[in-house]
């Protein structure tokens, strides 16, 4: 596998045409390959961003959150969203120049249009896309990568009910593709001021192309209902509180208890 960061002028925080600027910077997709784009630029395109005198951080997280708790460290709130267990409801203040950047409105809907515009603009079907974000990880120091949202290709590589070298059929086993691939896109991006906000992934294997946008059945293979979820625990073991976004995902997917 081989990731590309793709060097851009540093885009203002401004509404912007996103194909556009796809355009611009984009020479060349090669079939079997796969676009990755940051959230972040995604939302400043779609104008998803607020000036940070106008509106207290906290009001904000409560109101682009689907749930939190309402107890914060240095800041920062543990909120879910849009199926992610993520700080801030994705909120960011990095590379804002004085703004809230809010995660884009439906990575998914930007995810299949930008699909279908490059296919038609490199006459490919062999091409994905992926739009990325970092997150942290419990009981770990440092962010990495993950997937907002893709199109193209198979989110999930099931190896259930495959054997192991020495004969093991395996009952669990699925390989979470779309956050392996922005895990590594995100890295080579970086997450300061190197004005790389796009990646092209190429020399892929182990992954399934597709012509088709995702399904609801492919999407629901990447996502758990936190009662089913390993870390159920900890999830029902707080006392979350219902933010005012309604999300993308279902009430039944998401809900937790209040205590």
């Amino acid at each position: 596998m081989i990731v590309h960061p793709i060097k851009t002028d540093r885009i203002p925080i401004a509404p912007t045409d996103l194909l556009g600027l796809l355009d611009r910077y984009v020479g060349a997709l090669a079939e079997g390959s796969i676009l990755a784009i940051t959230s972040k630029l995604v939302a400043i395109c779609e104008g998803r961003f607020v000036p940070r005198e106008t509106v207290a951080k906290a009001t904000l997280i409560e109101r682009e959150a689907e749930w939190f708790l309402p107890t914060a460290r240095d800041e920062i709130v543990l909120t879910i969203n849009q199926h992610r267990l993520i700080p801030n409801a994705g909120i960011d203040e990095s590379n804002a120049d004085g703004h809230y950047i809010l995660w884009p409105a439906n990575p998914y809907a930007t995810a299949r249009a930008v699909h279908r515009h490059l296919c038609q603009r490199f006459a490919t079907q062999r091409l994905g896309v992926l739009i990325t974000d970092s997150t942290t990880a419990p009981l770990r120091y440092g962010v990495t990568g993950i997937a907002l949202a893709h199109c193209g290709f198979q989110a999930v590589n099931d190896y259930v009910g495959a054997f192991d070298l020495f004969g093991r059929r395996l009952r669990v086993t699925r390989v979470n593709v779309v956050d392996a691939l922005a895990a590594a896109a995100v890295f080579a991006m970086g997450e300061g001021a190197e004005q790389t906000p796009l990646a092209m992934i190429s020399d892929l294997s182990n992954l399934v192309f597709s012509e088709h946008e995702p399904s609801d059945e492919g999407l629901a293979a990447l996502h758990i209902k936190p009662a089913d979820d390993l870390y159920a625990p900890l999830l029902q073991a707080v006392r979350w509180q219902t933010g005012r976004s309604p999300g993308i995902a279902s009430a039944e997917a998401t809900a937790l208890p209040a205590d």
